[in-house]
Parts: C-alpha cells; structure tokens; sequence
C-alpha cells in the first residue's frame, strides 16, 4: 500500500470529517431509515430510498477516510527547513509575464485547495518546484499554456 503524504493539518481534517460520520451523521441516516419504514409501502417511499442513498455513500465515504488514514504519511513542516523546495513548503512566486505574486504551500492530494494556497503535491507546478532554490525560474506546461515563475521566498512552519 502506497503512503499518503499529508500535513498535520490534513490529518486532522481527515480524522474529524470520520468522527463526524460516525458519531453524528451515521446514526440520523439509521433513524431517518426507520422512520421512513413506519411509513409503510417502501418501494414507493422516496424518503426511504434517499435515507438508504445516504447511508450508502456515508458508509462509503468512512471507508475512504479510513483507508487514506492508515496509509498517512503525516509530514510536519514546522520540523522541516533547509534552502530547496519539498512537501510542506510555503513558496512564494512571481509569474515572470505579469509581475503576479502568489503563495502556495506544496501539501497533500486530500487536503489540496488551490483557492486556498494549497497546491496538490502531483500537480504539474508542485513537481516542477521541488528541489528549487530562491531565485530559480520554472517552467510550468499548464492547460491554459506554459508559464514561467521566479522563486522569491521559501518557508516551512
């Protein structure tokens, strides 16, 4: 089994968004269910049927998160430094065409969100980032064309 690589952060998520399920959202599908049932005739019961739509992907969904956190591979950035870019950092650019500058932290398939600065560490510009120094330049092939950044700062923590 392949490790997940993932920051405390996402860990925590992971293990919250599971707790929830099991304790809160799990049990009201179960009654939501019986309570649909003392309605009687159930294939025409369409609260039945979407309670048991529910409960299956909430079942599947705590087999997912349980899965990706046995296969955790919590990386901390906080006990991480050193001069070149790996999972965790915080990395600031600047696209070389529009003087734009932007900050994103490389972290985790899961947990990525690239609204939020957290950019998926098999996207196509977390791979190009690893192993660069402040003042490198990278060259990006996105859908939208290639672009080219300047590493301007490098932080873990």
């Amino acid at each position: 089994m392949e490790k997940v690589p993932m920051t405390p952060t996402g860990y925590a998520g992971l293990e919250e968004e599971l707790k929830k399920l099991k304790s809160v959202d799990r049990p009201d599908v179960i009654k939501a269910i019986a309570e649909a049932r003392e309605h009687g005739d159930l294939s025409e019961n369409a609260e039945y049927h979407s309670a048991r739509e529910r409960q299956s992907f909430i079942e599947g969904r705590v087999i997912e998160l349980e899965g990706l956190i046995s296969r955790a591979d919590v990386i901390d950035p906080a006990k991480l430094s050193g001069e070149t870019i790996k999972f965790g950092a915080a990395v600031k650019l600047v696209d070389e065409d529009t003087e734009e500058e932007r900050t994103y932290q490389i972290v985790g398939e899961v947990e990525a969100n690239i609204e939020a600065g957290r950019l998926n560490i098999n996207s196509p510009l977390a791979r190009a980032l690893i192993g660069k120094e402040v003042g490198d330049s990278v060259e990006v092939s996105t859908p939208s064309g290639g672009r080219c950044y300047e590493v301007l700062e490098i932080r873990y923590g």
